[in-house]
């Protein structure tokens, strides 16, 4: 792996390398337009994945499927080097009506691209194409398109398959667009860059009765109301303010008459967090509450607590290499001053191996454009402008990486 003092050298072939990619743009935007027409939930990314494989076969590639379900492998050697790295893109869409108004607009009913998965395999796809026609390096590299990222764990199935003891990297790295920053800019830092998501759901049951006669039935609304007051609390009160953490009750549903206390109140909400020990203390406050709320107001309380997908840990030397390929891809990269709260399951992969995970900017190209909208939102279109930046991104974390390999 080379090092900062090694730029002024790296960047001869990097720079040559920019023009080169100019010409893949017009096939990849069109291959961009067509998966975000064509979006797939997680685990039937079933035409996502054969495109890939079709289009890393084509290039000659040694390919491999159905990996942890839909998961695509491509894998590129050159040269007599040892070293290898992986470069991974997600593939699936959200389960959300898109409301774009775009011409290439999503065809399937309630499915869209509205994370910008779709740019992100069309991304390294381009970058693939890339290193395999150039080949400016001399190692492994191995690119890697994951299914169900959107909450369903796709990056641990794969690790689960044997991912990494089939394709043995010595570094990991992902991408993800970025809208609150402009376009040419990249951000990540070391340690934490996204948090752990969990997620609870809690039942509060009394017996239901006459809403004119409260003294014969445990009020499970009141008891509800209650404990979503105190949740509230925890974060602020029980955390060190040192540390950083989010709780939010998201949903809370009971009753079906204005005379009728229900027997079920059901609360459902979020816990993010980027350090162990935070996340237990707050998993164990959680239960302590529901179950002093349960004493205090005569009601029983069940909890189902989940672990989803943990923290997202960049390893030192693989992010200061990620913002160091940032850089010498031309683009803008500063160290990123605190981490998102959002979440992302490349976390599986970080634990499993070194690597980083960088933020690209897509930032709005002119006020009010379609991209400027923000991840998950039903009018969001990954911006095409990113394309050749992700490109030149993925290619020079492999060249750079791979370039004193032996």
């Amino acid at each position: 792996m080379l090092m900062p003092d090694d730029l002024a050298t790296a960047l001869q072939p990097v720079d040559a390398m920019f023009s080169e990619i100019d010409d893949l743009l017009p096939d990849l935007i069109a291959l961009r337009h067509d998966l975000h027409a064509h979006p797939e939930l997680a685990f039937a990314e079933h035409r996502t994945a054969e495109l890939v494989a079709q289009a890393l076969r084509q290039l000659g590639l040694e390919v491999h499927a159905g990996i942890g379900g839909t998961g695509v492998v491509g894998v590129l050697r050159h040269g007599s080097g040892s070293g290898s790295v992986a470069l991974r893109a997600d593939m699936d869409a959200l389960p959300m009506q898109e409301q774009s108004g775009l011409a290439y607009a999503s065809l399937n009913p309630g499915v869209h691209h509205g994370c910008g998965h779709d740019g992100h395999t069309s991304m390294l796809l381009g970058a693939a194409r890339h290193l395999a026609r150039t080949r400016r390096f001399s190692g492994t590299i191995y690119f890697v398109f994951q299914p169900a990222e959107e909450g369903r764990g796709g990056a641990r199935a794969m690790v689960a398959d044997g991912l990494f003891e089939r394709f043995p990297c010595d570094a990991v790295y992902a991408l993800h667009n970025w809208p609150d920053l402009p376009i040419g800019h990249a951000q990540t830092r070391p340690g934490p860059i996204m948090a752990a998501a969990d997620r609870f759901d809690i039942v509060v049951r009394g017996r239901g009765g006459h809403a004119a006669q409260p003294q014969h039935s445990p009020d499970a609304i009141l008891a509800a109301s209650q404990l979503v007051l105190l949740l509230n609390t925890i974060v602020a009160r029980r955390i060190d303010p040192g540390e950083s953490a989010v709780l939010s009750v998201t949903r809370i549903e009971g009753g079906q008459s204005h005379n009728v206390l229900p027997a079920e109140v059901m609360i459902t909400g979020t816990v993010r967090s980027f350090d162990l020990a935070t996340q237990d203390l707050i998993e164990a406050a959680l239960r302590a509450t529901a179950q002093g709320v349960a004493l205090a107001t005569a009601t029983e309380i069940e909890v189902s607590y989940i672990r989803y997908y943990p923290a997202t840990i960049n390893s030192e030397a693989e992010a200061a290499h990620a913002l160091f390929a940032a850089a010498a891809a031309g683009l803008k990269a500063t160290v990123a001053p605190r981490p998102a709260f959002t979440s992302e399951d490349f976390s599986f992969m970080l634990q499993a191996r070194p690597g980083a995970y960088l933020w690209l900017g897509q930032g709005p190209a002119e006020p009010g454009a379609s991209h400027s909208r923000p991840l998950h939102h039903p009018g969001y279109d990954f911006n095409d402008a990113v394309l050749p930046l992700g490109i030149r991104w993925f290619a020079a974390v492999a060249e750079l990486a791979l370039a004193g390999a032996s």
